[in-house]
């Protein structure tokens, strides 16, 4: 975890807002747990940021959209009745007619 403050204030404590903490019947602490990913500035209250995940973020993302990347289809023009290969709501490169994949 590389935790750095969006504001860019330089501060270097930072409060982990969603987290269970253990401890025991005199109330000192065990251990916890950090239950979703979200922190805070304690300098000047931004949001904080941990560079360490983005490489991970950034790959999900790139899977997520080729994942959603249009699908390539076979259509055959209705008016000049040529095969081309198209994905979503293209032209006919033959004719220039409007073809909608169904």
């Amino acid at each position: 975890m590389l935790l750095v403050c969006s504001a860019r204030c330089g501060g270097r404590l930072f409060r982990a807002l969603f987290a269970e903490v253990e401890v025991d019947a005199a109330g000192v602490y065990q251990d916890h747990r950090v239950t979703q990913a979200s922190y805070v500035c304690l300098n000047c209250g931004a949001p904080a940021l941990d560079l360490a995940a983005v490489p991970a973020d950034l790959e999900a993302q790139a899977q997520e959209d080729e994942s959603s990347a249009p699908a390539i289809t076979d259509v055959l023009c209705p008016v000049c009745e040529t095969m081309v290969q198209l994905d979503e709501n293209m032209e006919c490169p033959n004719c220039g007619s409007p073809l909608e994949i169904s």
